[in-house]
């Protein structure tokens, strides 16, 4: 039985090469941003989902966050507040509180009471204050209002993130030794997830609020990591961490301070920050913990995470995009393997449990490691799943169809059909089993067919073979080949049977009996009658697929299997068409034998007992 696979299997290799191919794209392209292969809203995405549920609540002692609520409006009255009050309420913190270092959130383009800006002014200038100018970033309206101030100057922006405008404080505060940047860097969908924590502009760079007040307050020394906090760089910016919930900052009404109401432990030694969270006052942003928060929260965000830098407690790094592609390239070569050989329910399943595996390893990367892609091991096993998955059965249907439409050629359909209902793997593979062998030629084919035309020849060939053919398949045998002049069948296999005998007997009946109308057909046209020899044999054989890679059958082989051709053999001196071996005739229950003597067959040493058929029994067919 030919099974012509091999360009097939040889086109559906380079196919799940292609497949690979293109998943490792996506796991490596996915792993840097501007790649065009990384999928980056779903990327920030399952990031921020981390990011929440991984945030502690654990009280934040080092730092304070003074807040203009609402309630402190209330108190105080509308904004905006006049500097007297503004700077009466530093002055509180510095010296009542003993806050170690205050950073305002509050720029103030514009003067306003003389004595309240020249009392700011000196806070600015000889206390640990620092004062706020945002820079814009977005070019479309350059922006220049109030004095600029403070910076470094650097001839090129390097690390730093370039800025087209600025809004500074008025030219009273001018003379102020430190001052931070509060602008922001949104992402595409409005977040702030990083931020700038150098800006050049103008020839100058200029620090992050954060950062300014530990250069101006901050007894430690940066640590190893460098003054940013451990926020690791992409894009010219610092991403934020977010390691706390925003209820683990201790947040005061400044109504609070300027009453001296607050609890002296929650300031006393602290770095603290003053913004507001008033709706009215506009400062709300969205962050990856809430959708509506204090822009002063996202200094206090990057505050910790320089402290947690500088006391060494920020988590180390990993490399997380060498374990994200070294994951992917395991699961893509998982797949290689499995993808021809499992199931479409099976690939699904690794894929599922790959994507699951990830998740995990990524909950734990993620605070290691702001920079990997963590959606790119997901869009690959998403790729292999819409792509590979369909291919591979697809695949296996046609080579399914392929093989099914091979046994059908050689195997009777009710065969096929159990075949399918026991849903064997792999019908073909050799194995041992119990069969039964019939081997059946013509008898003097050659001085049938010597004299006639090669037209004739063949037709009588044709007819001759149906009449052996029609009878193995109708009785479910299997059709080993054809012999140029008669053919080889067997029963037990590639499905056991337990009346094996008696389905070959059946055959064997059966041909005699189409032989008889088959002769009757040629008397009527003056032909000499044709005579069948057939030879049969019951025992253990190897039946399967055996062959090479160019070219392989499906035959049984086996010591019954001889057996079978010397009786066919043997039966050209015998007068009886049908000799049956002794193996065969112990194992048949619904056909009478004869018993017709003991030869000695070729290769034998010791005799074989012959049977032939005594009677047709009705042929039964039973699997």
């Amino acid at each position: 039985m030919k099974l012509p696979f091999l360009p097939l299997t040889i086109s559906a290799t380079v196919a799940r090469r292609l497949i690979a191919l293109g998943a490792v794209l996506l796991a490596v392209g996915g792993q840097w941003p501007h790649s065009g292969l990384a999928w980056s809203s779903a990327d920030e995405w399952l990031r921020d989902q981390l990011i929440r549920r991984q945030a502690s609540a654990a009280t934040e002692q080092r730092l304070a966050v003074i807040d203009i609520d609402e309630t402190s409006l209330a108190a105080a009255g509308p904004w905006p507040w006049p500097r007297e009050r503004i700077a009466t309420m530093i002055e509180q913190l510095l010296g009542d509180y003993g806050a170690r270092g205050v950073a305002l959130d509050l720029v103030l383009p514009e003067p306003s009471d003389a004595g309240g800006d020249a009392r700011l002014a000196m806070l600015s200038q000889h206390g640990p204050l620092v004062l706020p100018q945002a820079f814009d970033y977005n070019g479309n309206m350059p922006l220049r209002v109030g004095r600029l101030t403070g910076g470094a100057a650097a001839a090129s922006a390097g690390a730093a993130v370039p800025a087209s405008g600025y809004i500074a404080n008025h030219a009273g505060l001018a003379q102020a030794a430190h001052i931070g940047n509060i602008g922001f860097v949104p992402d595409q969908d409005g977040v702030i997830r990083r931020l700038p924590m150098q800006t050049w502009f103008d020839g100058r760079t200029f620090p992050t609020l954060s950062l300014a007040l530990l250069d101006c307050c901050s007894a430690s020394k940066p640590s190893a990591s460098g003054p940013t906090g451990g926020m690791q760089l992409g894009d010219g910016l610092r991403r934020l961490p977010y390691r706390l919930q925003w209820d683990a900052y201790k947040v005061i009404p400044a109504s609070m301070i300027l009453d001296l109401s607050a609890p002296d432990e929650l300031l006393r030694g602290k770095l603290v920050l003053i913004g507001s969270s008033s709706l009215g006052l506009a400062d709300r942003v969205a962050t990856p913990l809430s959708a509506s928060t204090s822009g002063l929260l996202v200094h206090a965000a990057a505050l910790t995470a320089q402290l947690d830098a500088r006391a060494g407690l920020a988590p180390s790094a990993w490399p997380g995009r060498l374990i994200a592609m070294l994951f992917s390239s395991a699961t893509i070569a998982l797949c290689f393997w499995t993808l021809p050989r499992k199931s479409a329910l099976v690939n699904v399943g690794v894929l599922a449990a790959a994507s699951l595996l990830w998740l995990a390893l990524a909950w734990q990367m993620a605070p290691h490691d702001a920079l990997f892609g963590l959606s790119a091991p997901l869009l690959a096993n998403a790729f292999l799943l819409a792509v590979g998955v369909p291919f591979a059965w697809q695949q296996s249907q046609r080579q399914s169809r392929r093989l099914l439409d091979t046994l059908r050629q050689y195997v009777a359909d009710a065969v096929v059909d159990e075949l399918l209902r026991n849903n064997l793997l792999d019908p073909l593979k050799p194995s041992h089993c119990d069969v039964t062998t019939l081997i059946a030629d013509m008898q003097g084919y050659t001085s049938h067919v010597g004299a006639l035309p090669l037209e004739q020849a063949a037709e009588l060939t044709r007819a001759f073979l149906d009449c052996l053919t029609g009878p193995v398949l109708a009785a479910h045998g299997t059709l080993d080949k054809f012999t140029g002049d008669g053919l080889v069948a067997f029963w037990g296999a590639p499905l056991p049977v337990r009346d094996h005998a008696d389905q070959a007997l059946d055959a064997a009946a059966a041909i005699q009996a189409g032989m008889v109308e088959f002769n009757a057909a040629r008397a009527r046209q003056g032909l000499a009658p044709i005579r069948v020899r057939i030879g049969i044999e019951s025992g253990r054989a190897m039946a399967g697929d055996f062959g090479s890679a160019a070219r392989s059958i499906y035959t049984a082989v086996g010591d019954s299997v001889n057996v079978a051709s010397r009786l066919e053999t043997a039966a050209r001196d015998l007068p009886h068409d049908v000799i049956i071996g002794p193996g065969t005739a112990a194992l048949c229950r619904r056909h009478q034998l004869r018993h017709i003597g003991e030869l000695t067959l070729r290769g034998k040493e010791h005799p074989t007992t012959l049977y032939t058929l005594l009677a047709p029994a009705p042929q039964q067919g039973v699997l």
